[in-house]
C-alpha cells in the first residue's frame, strides 16, 4: 500500500481511503467493479500484457458508456444520459 500511495503521490493523485467493508461508500465503484469483472474479464478471452488488453477495455468501456442501457438511467446509456442532463444546464459562457 505505501508503494501505491507514493505512486500516487509523484503523479498528483489524491486518494481516497474508505473504511473497510463499508460497501455504501464506494457502491457506485463496486458496481463498476462486478460489471468489469462478470461482463468483461470473465466473459472474454484476454492477453496477459496490460499493453495488449488496454484496447480491448477501452472498447468495451465505449460500448458500455454509448451502447448499453441502464435501467438506473431509466434505459438510457451513460452518454445519453450526461447529454440530457447538460442539455437542461444552462451554458455559462456569454458566447454561442
Amino acid at each position: 500500500m505505501a508503494e501505491f500511495e507514493e505512486a500516487c503521490e509523484k503523479r498528483a493523485i489524491k486518494l481516497f481511503v474508505l473504511l473497510p467493508k463499508s460497501p455504501k461508500l464506494n457502491g457506485a465503484v463496486e458496481r463498476c467493479n462486478g460489471t468489469r469483472r462478470y461482463e468483461f474479464y470473465e466473459t472474454y478471452d484476454l492477453p496477459t500484457s496490460v499493453e495488449a488488453l488496454n484496447p480491448i477495455l477501452d472498447s468495451f468501456q465505449h460500448l458500455y458508456n454509448h451502447y448499453w442501457p441502464h435501467g438506473a438511467l431509466a434505459g438510457l446509456t451513460p452518454n445519453q444520459y450526461l447529454k440530457s442532463r447538460q442539455a437542461k444546464e444552462p451554458n455559462p459562457s456569454h458566447m454561442y
